[in-house]
């Protein structure tokens, strides 16, 4: 697919893990996209790898940091950027209404069932992966009532949300611990019974990205798609934003496990051994062996499912989007330079699928090779992964509109279009 200058803000960018063009209000799909989301997708897709085949965050120094920095981080800037689909999708500048309106709904609709779909068969070949593509299917779902509100207020519910929604969660789990509802809910769940799993359950509350928690992510997304992304200043009042909330996340983290009596040494516990003084932003904390204390609240870990951690990553997030739209329209250098990454962004589906397929593939042939004590290191293999990744990606986007899923995607929403 062609791309137009980078200094040209289009009113169009192709959902992440999804490459159909949506214009607006035209029934008509524009070929111009966002190239600064596209880079920021690219390097959402380069942090999970990172997480999935990466060294671990202990080897410190600058690599044990740029890992550590993405871990769970990567997968906030996904679902953020996600959100900024949903009104893409919908309508931007203005949410679409009417026929054109029912027509994307029902998109989104059956790009969630495909992706639920899809997200359960990687599930199914049992990698050390968790697959984050059924979450997204029940999270568009969820967001989707909201794809008409303004910036100003998407951006309160989001905040909303984040203050709010990680407590219930809290609740719930415990109750789920003490009590058997959820085994009743599952053992009548249609969507267990088919996949195996704890279905409507594990999206909503168990599994590692819960809906009840990443939603604001998704809203805050939404939140910034309706902005005017060309207004001067606009990308600068977007990158103090996400330094504010990211130093009030972390930052208010760090100062309540110190001020909070008790509340270190009870994350300590709760671990078994785990590194509580980093659990304002390491994952280095570990899991909680057990339901966690009450204290665990006060952690803004990765996937710890706190406000902390949720106003923490979505800074994180959002200044990674300010970053890259600057880039984007103010250095065409770099932008020619990244160009590669943000090719892996435009088929972030495909890209993410085939990593996991990849791991599964070579799980044995790694397997044997760790007896024969010929192991090689995750360093090389995570680079291995991301050159592999940006040669298929850049080549594919040279002679193709959509990566292969994205292409497959496009064509089963098609029915959408009759819909009057």
């Amino acid at each position: 697919m062609s791309q137009k200058a980078p200094s040209v803000f289009p009113t169009d960018v192709s959902p992440p893990l999804e490459g159909d063009q949506t214009s607006v209000p035209s029934d008509r799909p524009s070929t111009r996209r966002l190239i600064g989301i596209d880079l920021a997708r690219g390097l959402a897709v380069f942090g999970m790898y990172s997480a999935h085949v990466g060294p671990d965050v202990t080897v410190g120094g600058p690599v044990g940091f740029l890992l550590e920095t993405a871990r769970g981080r990567s997968s906030a800037l996904f679902a953020l950027l996600a959100g900024f689909s949903v009104v893409i999708i919908t309508g931007r500048p203005h949410p679409r209404t009417g026929r054109s309106g029912r027509q994307a709904v029902a998109r989104i609709v059956i790009r969630a069932v495909v992706l639920l779909a899809l997200g359960y068969a990687l599930t199914a070949l049992d990698t050390q992966v968790d697959v984050i593509l059924s979450f997204y299917a029940l999270l568009f779902l969820t967001v989707l009532p909201l794809y008409r509100l303004r910036a100003g207020t998407l951006a309160l519910i989001a905040a909303a949300s984040a203050l709010i929604l990680p407590q219930v969660l809290y609740v719930i789990r415990t109750s789920i611990d003490d009590g058997n509802w959820a085994d009743i809910v599952t053992a009548r769940d249609p969507l267990a019974l088919t996949t195996g799993t704890d279905g409507v359950i594990e999206l909503l509350f168990n599994g590692e990205y819960p809906v009840l928690t990443w939603i604001p992510f998704l809203i805050a997304g939404m939140a910034v798609a309706r902005l005017d992304l060309a207004r001067p200043g606009i990308r600068s009042r977007l990158a103090l934003a996400g330094g504010a909330l990211s130093v009030l996340g972390y930052g208010g983290s760090w100062l309540a496990l110190r001020l909070v009596p008790h509340a270190l040494s009870a994350v300590a516990s709760a671990t078994d051994g785990g590194s509580a003084s980093s659990a304002w932003w390491s994952d280095t904390v570990g899991e909680p062996e057990d339901h966690p204390p009450l204290a665990w609240l006060l952690v803004a870990a990765p996937h710890s499912q706190t406000t902390f951690s949720i106003v923490g990553n979505t800074g994180v997030a959002l200044a990674v989007v300010a970053a890259c739209l600057t880039v984007a329209d103010r250095m065409p250098r770099l932008t020619r330079l990244a160009r590669p990454v943000a090719a892996v962004g435009m088929m972030a589906l495909t890209v993410y699928a085939l990593h996991i397929v990849a791991l599964w593939f070579f799980s044995d042939v790694w397997y044997v090779a760790a007896i024969e004590g010929q192991t090689l290191s995750a360093l090389t293999v995570l680079l291995g992964f991301i050159a592999a990744a940006t040669l298929l990606a850049t080549v594919w986007t040279r002679l193709f509109r959509r990566g292969p899923l994205e292409q497959l995607l496009h064509l089963a929403t098609r029915p959408a279009r009759n819909i009057k």
